[in-house]
């Protein structure tokens, strides 16, 4: 038996030193490229004689901004066909750049133990400045105000540049001047001429600056007290010297404040928008100003702590201990089993199980079947509004056949496989949603793919949804009353009519007031339309989850994200990997101009999912845990 274990030690050993002298060659070494123009790269994987090395490798697009939780995540920034090299560890790839920047192509290793990885550098010049673009263009500003410009730089690709700089400018700087963030500030009475110049483009247009006839300014609000986290709007009337207002002259808020010790003596925290909406985080006095043309008038409120509590208490806890788990789906039981609940729960870096339990009593919950598929990650499982089909996702399967796998589930005891998808999805599907007997799968990152499974023996393609945005990817896809809200990283949320109730302005239930089905009623799953995206600055939307408000009708998509700043090695060898992230309430009531209005965020911990019951959020943490937070009222801050 020794013998025997040291045999197989050392020929494991001599299996990994000999993968470790291997290494990738690429011709060329490097390659530039135009965007939209194709090049070819020859990749081989050597051994230390610098011959092949019989070991396939896969091909990706890596260092993405805002694709996938890490820099690492593999992206779209490059079109590569083939994927994958052949059994020997060859490959001669054809690589199309889809955006701009020092673009990184990829390679590791497949097969048991360490891998191998290597990198080439594909660099893709940015084309040159097409035009500018301000956020405003006024014909006539009032002396003593600052007005805040922006400008958005479209280069010759349609492509909107961040990295440029925008050199403001005053044709006369004793009227108006800028300050060094974009603030046109008046002076006295003339004409100016504003541009706007980045890498020789230039942008101009003209303004009258006319006398402030400002003479007063008033402030109002509906309460004297409030709870933190609730929204106060002030109404401020700047006036003339008649005691008329001035329409058309800008207001601007601020507030100071004076916060109780409380528990913890925090200061004072609040915010107050350029609407003069005011909400405080922490209990105290505030003070609201109101000011324009250099008169003020103010307002005091009280505001008091919330005190809104709820307790919890763990009544069950089902455990796998020797894999991670993933998704998990909770459904009432159907027929003979009517009146029982229970749960489905996939698995991570593990052998393709999704385990099914019997959650009725929740305090000894049981694992009561098990389905192991041809997978490492069933990343997702997802079951039927009627209990009776259940999908589960498919990652890493031996044969690259992945896609998913489609159950009777209406007796949880014994589950069966009733067919398997996995056309054109070798590059796996990692979430999956069931709606109205399809089945809508985000397939290898970059689309959702949508299923028609009215005949779960006999499923089939009816339509598929993909962004055309440079480098773009997914994580997730969402439906609710035909509407699909998918994650797209740094393209952030987008809703998708696919078969979305036509309005009617006879239903007067709350479903008229989803500004998005007033939108919907053209799309179906052969053919989704979308309706309204809002996008993520940072690229860490990985969940979006739709909100129609219970006390205030406002509708919002609360965005979920994830992150791992430090990378996913440590997590990959079990130890922590300190993620972060938290929520964002993205305002749709005019979905053609929605606008973030909160975050919610546990700066020590990284969000991963959400769900929302009337107008509580259940928030989950990777090392947070759950957090169960009051999202009732006007949200901001």
């Amino acid at each position: 038996m020794v013998l025997l274990s040291m045999a197989l030690t050392w020929g494991q050993n001599e299996a990994e030193s000999e993968k470790d002298s291997f290494h990738f060659n690429f011709e060329p070494s490097s390659l530039s490229l135009k965007i939209g123009e194709t090049g070819q790269v020859t990749i081989k994987l050597l051994n230390q004689d610098n011959k092949l090395a019989n070991t396939s490798f896969t091909i990706y697009s890596a260092n993405d901004p805002g694709v996938g939780p890490t820099p690492d995540w593999p992206g779209s920034s490059l079109k590569i066909l083939p994927r994958a090299s052949d059994s020997t560890g060859f490959a001669k790839v054809n690589v199309k750049a889809t955006r701009t920047g020092l673009l990184l192509l990829k390679v590791r290793s497949v097969g048991s133990g360490a891998s191998v990885v290597g990198t080439m550098e594909i660099n893709v010049p940015y084309p040159p400045v097409d035009h500018l673009v301000f956020n405003q263009i006024p014909n006539k500003l009032y002396t003593e105000t600052s007005t805040s410009f922006s400008v958005e730089v479209i280069d010759e690709a349609g492509l909107t540049r961040n990295d440029v700089d925008v050199d403001l400018t005053s044709s006369n700087i004793a009227v108006a001047d800028f300050d060094i963030f974009g603030n046109l500030e008046t002076k006295r009475t003339g004409r100016v001429t504003v541009s706007a110049t980045a890498e020789g483009v230039t942008e101009q247009f003209k303004v009258r600056v006319v006398k402030n006839p400002v003479r007063s300014v008033t402030v109002s609000a509906e309460k004297d007290e409030i709870r933190t986290g609730d929204v106060l709007h002030f109404d401020a009337q700047a006036l003339n010297r008649s005691g008329r207002s001035v329409e058309d002259a800008p207001v601007s808020y601020t507030y100071s404040g004076e916060a109780d010790y409380g528990e913890f003596g925090l200061p004072a925290a609040g915010l107050v928008t350029e609407d003069g909406r005011f909400v405080a985080e922490t209990a105290g006095i505030y003070t609201v100003t109101a000011f324009s043309g250099g008169y003020s008038d103010q307002k005091t409120v009280r505001v008091v702590p919330r005190d809104v509590k709820q307790n919890v208490k763990l009544v069950g806890h089902g455990l796998i201990s020797d894999v991670f788990t993933g998704d998990l789906w909770v459904w009432a039981g159907v027929g003979k089993h009517e009146g029982k609940d229970f749960a489905a729960t996939g698995t991570v870096f593990g052998n393709g199980e999704a385990y099914f339990w019997d959650v009725t009593n929740p305090d000894s919950m049981l694992i009561i079947d098990t389905v192991t598929v041809d997978a490492r990650n069933v990343n997702d499982v997802k079951i039927s509004e009627d209990g009776r089909v259940g999908v589960i996702s498919r990652e890493g399967a031996s044969n690259r056949k992945n896609g998913f796998v489609i159950l009777d589930v209406s007796d949880p005891y014994n589950v069966e496989i009733l067919s398997t998808f996995n056309d054109d999805m070798t590059g796996g599907v990692h979430n999956t949603f069931i709606y109205e007997n399809h089945v809508y799968a985000v397939n290898n990152g970059r689309k959702y793919d949508i299923i028609n499974i009215e005949d779960p023996r006999n499923p089939f393609r009816v339509g598929i949804f993909e962004l055309d945005t440079p480098g773009h990817s997914i994580h997730d896809v969402w439906v609710e009353n035909g509407i699909a809200y998918s994650s797209n990283w740094h393209d952030g949320v987008v809703a998708v009519d696919v078969g979305g109730l036509k309005f009617s302005e006879k239903d007067r239930s709350d479903v008229q007031y989803n500004p998005l089905l007033m939108k919907a009623g053209q799309g179906s799953p052969s053919d989704p339309v979308k309706l309204a995206e809002m996008k993520d600055s940072k690229g860490r939307n990985h969940s979006a989850f739709p909100f129609l408000s219970q006390s205030t009708g406002n509708f919002y998509i609360i965005s979920g994200d994830e992150w791992f700043p430090f990378g996913m090695n440590n997590l990959y060898q079990s130890k922590p990997s300190s993620p972060r992230g938290g929520f964002h309430f993205m305002n749709f009531n005019d979905p053609d101009n929605p606008r973030e209005e909160a975050t919610y965020m546990a700066p020590e911990v990284g969000s991963h999912n959400q769900w929302v019951y009337n107008d509580i959020l259940l928030a989950a943490f990777y090392q947070g845990g759950v957090r169960i937070l009051d999202i009732s009222g006007e949200l901001l801050g």
